[in-house]
This record gives structure tokens, sequence and C-alpha cells, in this order.
């Protein structure tokens, strides 16, 4: 049993904010319209969407080209930050992404001041990594980034399914709750000054289920390091069981 990776027509649209909702004091879900919805693609939770913040409010909207959206010559383009797909309502023209509220940045500033009616342009996903349900458990690990991803993997997974969730939030006020069918066991850990990576801790202490499972990962580049290495190295899993993503770099802007 493999992952299969999918491509997608790289499409640009102009979303608009229909309705803006606080998850936690740090997650706010925006739901953007656009009637154009309809065959928007995205075919794994884990899917990455670019989203460009306007810094005059006022989106540039580009050419959709078979080598995928291009801006006008003399136009700067603006910022772009990678977001997943947090839900599609396609028949409604509706998509919902979640952002974490985290201090200055395009994305982040733009998320703390938005308004119903304002609008950005998104692209794509470009393609989708499919893994199969049919795993006898999982195991999702990530910090507050991941959790949009984490959060649409415990609603998409078949009822009885097994999944174990590891998942870091600065303090008890982000957990989220996740309505999903899958027999899931999560456990919320948090940082302090004794302890700066307690997802990497809370890995190494994790003891894996017997049969075949699959593990994915998403968060910050340093924990996501040293849990790899834990996995593929110390705890010898094949790699094409585990599959784990940089989101973020501590003291970096997200490019």
């Amino acid at each position: 049993m493999t992952a299969q990776r999918v491509r997608h027509p790289l499409k640009a649209r102009l979303l608009q904010v229909r309705q803006i909702t606080r998850l936690t004091p740090r997650m706010v879900r925006v739901t953007f319209h656009n009637p154009d919805l309809g065959d928007y693609i995205s075919a794994s939770f884990d899917d990455h969407m670019k989203l460009f913040f306007p810094a005059d409010g006022q989106p540039i909207m580009p050419e959709n080209t078979p080598e995928g959206p291009r801006f006008p010559e003399g136009v700067q383009r603006p910022p772009a930050r990678d977001y997943t797909p947090r839900r599609i309502r396609a028949a409604d023209g509706e998509l919902d992404v979640d952002f974490v509220l985290h201090g200055d940045g395009p994305a982040s500033s733009w998320a703390a001041r938005v308004q119903v009616g304002d609008a950005l342009v998104g692209a794509g996903p470009r393609g989708s990594f499919v893994i199969p349900d049919g795993f006898d458990w999982q195991l999702l690990i990530g910090d507050e980034t991941a959790l949009p991803a984490i959060g649409r993997r415990l609603e998409e997974l078949p009822k009885g399914a097994r999944v174990h969730v590891i998942a870091q939030v600065a303090d008890a006020a982000e957990q989220q709750v996740f309505q999903t069918q899958a027999n899931a066991q999560i456990n919320w850990v948090q940082a302090n000054e004794t302890n700066t990576q307690p997802l990497v801790d809370a890995v190494r202490a994790f003891v894996l289920p017997e049969g075949e499972g699959h593990i994915w990962g998403g968060g910050e580049a340093a924990q996501m390091r040293a849990i790899t290495h834990h996995l593929l190295e110390e705890k010898g899993i094949d790699k094409s069981r585990v599959r784990v993503s940089n989101y973020w770099k501590q003291g970096a802007a997200q490019e």
C-alpha cells in the first residue's frame, strides 16, 4: 500500500471573504467565495494552495496560462504564502482556510484585520499526495500550523479508522475539537522554558502500534528534522511510510 502523487491544472481565482470565524484566540477561519470553485480540486488533506496578499487591499488578478498564473508585466508580484484548503464546498462556491495569528507578516497581518468583502487571489493546489485509508493505524504530528491539515484528515477518515495525533499548541485555549468518525486519540503538548521541542519528546515516547501504519508530520523545521531522524534512523521505519514537511523555520519568514 503506497501513497499516490497526482497533478492538477494550476488555476488562479479571485477569492472574496464571505465569513470570518474565530476558532481559538490564535486561529481564525476565513470562508472565501467564488462561483468558479465548482472545478476546484484538492485530493489530499495536506494539499497547499498559494494565497497572494495585496499590500493595498486591491488584489491583482493574474492571467491563467498553460504554464500557470502569470501576473501582468511591470506589476509587482504580491507576497504569497502556502495554506491548506481546510474545507471545500464546491457546490456552494465556498472554501475555508484557517490562519494562525502569530504576529507580523503578510498573511498573519492580513488575517488579523480581514473583513467580510475583502478579496485576494488564490492559486492551486498544483498537486496532491494521496495517502490510502487502509493502513492499520496512522500517526499525525504537528504544531499549530499543521492543525488545518490534521483537522481535515480527521474529518475525512472513514468510520473506525485508527489514528493517533500528537499536536503542539501554545496553551490549552488553542486545543480544537474535531468532528471525526475515526477512532482518534489526541495528545496535546505545549512548549515551555525547559522544553522547547515537546513534539520531538512526545514522538520519542510514542509506542508504535502493531500492524502497518503511516506517519505524517508538519511544523517547525528543526522539530520536523529531529522527528524524521528519529523515525527513519532510530526506529528504522521505511521512508515510504513517513511523510514529514517543514512548514516554517524558527526566526525566518516563510517564503
